[in-house]
């Protein structure tokens, strides 16, 4: 998968990420494609353990595995901001 790939689908995945968890309005886009290429990167290692692949192409599943990661991740720094 290829470098742009990885910005569109890492882009949708941490805007739509950003939704689910209400963090859109902190971060830009650019916070948005960070978060879905983290996501890409934790889904695959999330879908590791119960023996499903994980970002493998341009396609529906890269993008829900990446979307699932991203969630987590958002929930993840959510859970370290409140404790501040």
């Amino acid at each position: 998968m290829g470098i742009l790939s990885w910005i569109i689908i890492g882009g949708l995945a941490g805007w739509i990420a950003s939704k689910i968890m209400g963090t859109d309005e902190s971060q830009g886009i650019l916070g948005n494609i960070v978060v879905g290429i983290l996501g890409g990167v934790i889904g695959g290692w999330i879908m590791s353990f119960i023996g499903k692949t994980g970002v493998s192409g341009f396609s529906l599943w890269s993008f829900i595995v990446a979307l699932i990661g991203a969630v987590v991740l958002l929930w993840i720094l959510k859970l370290f901001k409140r404790e501040r």
